[in-house]
């Protein structure tokens, strides 16, 4: 139990996720509410820069589409105007990293960045030769064992990706805090690896304390059923305090209920 009662969640998405629940702006808030938060951003994923992957349907049920996410901003505004005075809320988007895609990427941030308050850079999916693959879903992270020949290999290779993430040069919207950056171990109770590679795991840190970013602890691997563990955890979680990394909760609840939730857990 940590002394410092948490007062902020810093992840969470919305209605207008496509894997999400239906749960209204309005029940976020008023759980955030209940929790007694006295701030919270919505950080909804950004729509993709393109179709990177031949399965369009998969990609169409990972984030809105630039329609939907036009809705999402118009609502959240209203939602703002309602419960001002009650909490801070924050207009915030999920960006994710995709190798090779910097350019669009970095021209969607133009683009949204002005209505942005905050948000996470977060590495969602590897890329593997020529193509990309999802580590958060078991067929996904099995894909990679085979393409790469072992679960530390793809550990290697996400933490790759996830240092390319932070030195990338996304523009002046660039979020500034990383997304989960444990998120590769969500199988873990599946594929056990306890992953040793310290000094690219110290590089990683390094380099978020030296731009000044924050990460992402993420207590939604304590409800994924191969995890059990926050997203930051073990030897990256002692180099994020030895560097004195800031720090910021996230639930990244895809529902009401979720919100600030295990925030008590170390």
């Amino acid at each position: 139990m940590k002394n410092q009662r948490i007062i902020r969640d810093g992840h969470m998405h919305s209605p207008y996720c496509p894997h999400g629940t239906k749960d209204t702006f309005e029940m976020y808030v008023e759980k955030a509410l209940i929790e007694g938060l006295e701030e919270m951003t919505f950080t909804e994923h950004m729509p993709f820069p393109a179709y990177f992957m031949d399965d369009i349907k998969f990609l169409d049920e990972c984030a809105p589409s630039k329609e939907i996410i036009e809705k999402y901003f118009e609502d959240l505004d209203k939602i703002k105007i309602k419960f001002s005075g009650k909490i801070k809320i924050n207009s915030g988007l999920e960006v994710d990293f995709l190798e090779g895609y910097e350019d669009k990427t970095r021209e969607m941030l133009n683009t949204y960045g002005p209505k942005l308050e905050d948000g996470l850079l977060s590495v969602h999916f590897i890329k593997i030769g020529n193509e990309f693959t999802d580590i958060d879903g078991i067929e996904g992270f099995e894909r990679a064992i085979k393409a790469l020949g072992n679960t530390e290999k793809v550990y290697d290779k996400y933490y790759e990706s996830l240092l390319k993430a932070i030195k990338a040069d996304l523009g002046e919207f660039k979020p500034k805090r990383i997304g989960h950056p444990n998120l590769i171990r969500i199988f873990n109770k599946l594929y056990p690896e306890q992953y040793k590679n310290r000094d690219l795991l110290e590089e990683i840190v390094k380099e978020i304390k030296k731009r000044d970013y924050e990460v992402d602890v993420n207590t939604a691997g304590l409800r994924k059923p191969y995890c059990g563990e926050i997203y930051v955890s073990d030897i990256f979680k002692e180099l994020v305090e030895k560097y004195e990394v800031k720090k910021v909760y996230g639930s990244d609840s895809h529902t009401a209920s979720d919100i600030g939730r295990d925030f008590d857990k170390e």
